[in-house]
């Protein structure tokens, strides 16, 4: 799940609009290389080979976007604090929490199934932010922006609970029961709601641009 806005609360300066489109292009660049690791493992080996051969890479590629929490903190970026920490705690969850110590869990489909939602929503919402940040904002990239989640989310999120959900068992036997229960509680009774935060928050972006660029259009057609 992913839902950060990275518009500045006021003019930036050179050198933090700089950083931003270093931190954004950096972030789009490794995403592409999980999306195509992803790919490639499923295409050669099938879907049992995706945590061995690009795991520990998007562990770490996802770790990095704790960055984000502390650019909303700073107010580096004019992100929600919260909605942006549910996020990025979320996916720590996964990689830290789950397939980390189970990767027996991630030897399925939906683990790579959640790879591609990851990697392709991230591959857009960087670019996009990288390219707005440099002066261009190319209108398919704009477009995916703003619906590509209709798809992305569900798929991302459906997949996220899965492997949270077949955790639960292993949690038991080979950490402690009471993780087994803090898992069985996190994905029944925390996840949906958090998820429905993040999925409503997306939508209301999503209308807030879509409102803005309507009026531009009006302004200039007068």
């Amino acid at each position: 799940m992913s839902s950060n806005t990275h518009k500045s609360a006021r003019p930036a300066s050179p050198a933090k609009t700089g950083y931003l489109i270093l931190y954004n292009a950096a972030s789009a660049a490794l995403w592409l290389t999980v999306m195509v690791r992803t790919l490639s493992a499923v295409a050669a080996e099938g879907h049992e080979a995706v945590f061995s051969t690009t795991g520990e890479f998007c562990k770490w590629t996802q770790t990095l976007a704790g960055m984000e929490v502390l650019h909303s903190l700073f107010g580096i970026v004019r992100a929600p604090f919260f909605t942006t920490f549910m996020q990025v705690f979320s996916r720590y969850a996964i990689v830290w929490g789950i397939t980390d110590l189970f990767p027996g869990v991630a030897r399925s489909p939906f683990y790579a199934s959640m790879l591609l939602a990851w990697s392709t929503t991230e591959v857009i919402r960087y670019s996009y932010f990288a390219l707005t940040l440099s002066g261009r904002q190319p209108a398919a990239l704009h477009w995916l922006r703003y619906h590509a989640f209709f798809v992305l989310y569900p798929v991302g999120i459906s997949s996220e609970a899965w492997l949270i959900w077949r955790a639960v068992e292993p949690a038991r036997h080979q950490v402690h029961p009471w993780y087994s229960t803090a898992l069985f509680l996190y994905v029944a009774l925390v996840y949906p709601p958090s998820a429905y935060i993040l999925y409503t928050h997306m939508m209301s972006q999503r209308r807030k641009v879509l409102k803005a660029a309507k009026a531009q259009n009006q302004k200039a057609t007068q």
